[in-house]
């Protein structure tokens, strides 16, 4: 019987070109309204090193990357052995792997696939003698996976015409008899695929990008005209985007030195009163600390995308980790404030990065995008109509309130207006000195007093109006679910399987952290018997932070691990049946 989800996973060395594999079979998929869902790994080596991709592609809603998989390809049984744990094939999968590799299949160790087909190809051999070179391998593999299992070939066919089409004539033709050769050799193959094809109806076609790109694409919906970054793993596709469409779009783009000079840059360039933001990762995020303060003492916008790896130093520069929370709501000398969202997915991060320009802009103080490594950096379709927001732009002050100007002057919400350079009557001093109303450096504790309560009123005013969260699942439940960013993918597919089999489980997901939208979780804590958070870090940094904001039940649980591989469905459906199974649990740490 066919089916509707399929998963496939794709391993080699670089330059097999397995993640261009991924991102033609993703670019099918989406042209006919499938919903795809890709995630790459790879080693930290700058150049080579072996490499793995997993795509998800189904006629149905999904939110997760899926834990194990149908269709397994190997070009390298030596590279596979560094994925052991993370690609993970089903027991009865079907294994795609290079007849020539030198490894014995006797000393290949899958315990997981007990059941499953082995298909020897000579991938090598067939690019060679179709292709003219081994490179095109993978298009020989696009070939066979399309014919076997259904991924659409009319439109892998026009991925590979996409991708090759700009080079010279004799390229584009070399792979297509690749891609050809591919589909021939598996007639050839004799293997029963049928239970693995994908059956569906082709729909509207869906756009395919990653949360990075959907960042970018923010940037310039919300009207950012100036970038200043330094490229950093996982948050370079931010910086690469921009610096082609910024200055398209009438903007200007700056690699700095390092993080803290692209800060510094960011913040120079909203005072003269244009849009400006940053990317960064943690430790990127580090080294800005001290210009945060400056955005906050200074009041001026400025939007920093934090995109979180595995930690600390340089930890897992490739790998995704929830545990940059710590730093992201307090990492600052003094009382800085400062607004902290944290997308859920790639759509998300279109919406979480306006919101984040809208909020700096209208609150003049400093916002971070909390992403992480498994959103930023994983392709997912997305519904084009779905990306538009509004926009907010920053106040400026009226010919009245130029008159004897106070850049600083007192209001109920912590806002005054905003003067840029150059206008009559606008000019102020601006430095990180404390100050009166007029922006002159005061030392009292008196207006020190007066300017902390009008900044930190600011952020009272974002958690009334930017109420960001989402509840998952029914009213009340047996077991309520915390997490947040990238987590909410494998929650939400796990609850809906756990529904299924009539377990009742809902969960609370907050967008925005700081301010952290404390009335609704109250209100969502009483409506659950047993509370439970799920965090892809080590010490449950969610955790511990609401604990200094909320009085959390008795018997909360909290499972938390660290990164270096997301958080799967089958987890989250054994953390939650280990709560079901228990009675009185007491606070607990499962890291």
């Amino acid at each position: 019987m066919p089916t509707r989800d399929l998963t496939l996973a794709m391993v080699g060395s670089g330059g097999d070109g397995v993640v261009t594999m991924g991102d033609m079979m993703a670019q099918a998929g989406a042209r006919d309204g499938l919903n795809v869902i890709k995630v790459e790994a790879y080693g930290p080596q700058i150049r080579g090193g072996e490499s793995s991709c997993t795509l998800r592609i189904s006629a149905d809603p999904i939110s997760a990357q899926g834990d194990a998989v149908d269709v397994l390809v190997v070009f390298n049984w030596a590279d596979f052995a560094r994925f052991k744990g993370e690609v993970v094939p089903k027991a009865d999968a079907v294994i795609l792997y290079e007849a020539s590799d030198p490894m014995p299949l006797s000393e290949v160790k899958i315990p997981a696939a007990t059941n499953a087909t082995w298909v020897p190809v000579p991938f090598v051999d067939l690019a060679t003698k179709a292709a003219g070179t081994k490179a095109a391998k993978n298009i020989v593999t696009l070939g066979i996976l399309a014919e076997l299992f259904g991924i659409p070939p009319a439109s892998v066919r026009k991925a590979v015409e996409f991708k090759f089409g700009k080079k010279k004539a004799g390229v584009l033709e070399s792979n297509l008899k690749g891609f050809d050769a591919g589909r021939e050799h598996a007639k050839s193959l004799g293997v029963d695929a049928s239970a693995r094809r994908l059956e569906y109806v082709a729909r509207e076609p869906k756009l395919v990008m990653s949360g990075n790109e959907a960042a970018a694409v923010a940037a310039l919906h919300a009207g950012c005209r100036f970038f200043a970054g330094y490229p950093i793993t996982p948050s370079s596709e931010v910086l690469h985007f921009l610096s082609e469409w910024l200055p398209r779009s009438g903007g200007r783009i700056v690699q700095t030195e390092d993080e803290l000079s692209a800060l510094g840059a960011v913040i120079g360039g909203s005072f003269a009163g244009v849009k400006s933001m940053t990317s960064t990762s943690g430790p990127g995020l580090s080294l800005m600390a001290e210009m945060l303060g400056l955005a906050s003492m200074a009041e001026i916008p400025a939007v920093i995308l934090d995109v979180q790896r595995g930690g600390p130093s340089t930890g897992l520069p490739t790998k995704s980790e929830q545990s940059d929370l710590y730093l992201a709501v307090f990492g600052s000398h003094g009382d800085a404030p400062r607004v902290v969202i944290a997308p859920v997915d790639v759509e998300d991060c279109f919406h979480a990065t306006v919101d984040a320009f809208n909020i700096a802009e209208e609150m003049q103080l400093p916002v971070i995008v909390l992403s992480d490594q498994a959103v930023g950096q994983r392709r997912q379709t997305v519904e084009g109509a779905n990306l538009t927001h509004p926009v907010i732009d920053r106040r400026t002050p009226t010919a009245e309130e130029l008159v004897e100007y106070r850049r600083y002057a007192a209001s109920p919400n912590g806002v005054s207006p905003m003067s840029v350079p150059g206008i009559k009557g606008g000019m102020y001093q601006t430095n990180g000195l404390e100050h009166d109303e007029t922006a002159r450096p005061a030392s009292s504790h008196v207006m020190h007093e007066k300017m902390s309560r009008k900044r930190f009123a600011k952020l009272a005013f974002v958690e009334e109006k930017y109420p960001l969260f989402q509840r998952l699942g029914p009213e009340k439940a047996d077991v309520g679910i915390v997490c947040w960013g990238s987590s909410k993918g494998p929650v939400e597919e796990a609850m809906r399987e756990l529904a299924a089999k009539g377990v009742s489980v809902s969960a609370f997901i907050p967008r925005i952290l700081m301010p952290f939208p404390k009335q609704a979780l109250v209100e969502y804590m009483a409506s659950v018997r047993t509370l439970v958070f799920l965090e892809v870090n080590f010490v449950g940094q969610l955790y511990n932070y609401l604990r200094t904001i909320v009085d959390l039940p008795a018997g909360t649980r909290v499972f938390s691990r660290s990164g270096g591989m997301n958080l799967s469905v089958t987890e989250v459906k054994q953390r939650i049946e280990s709560v079901l199974s228990e009675s009185g649990a007491r606070p607990e740490v499962n890291a």
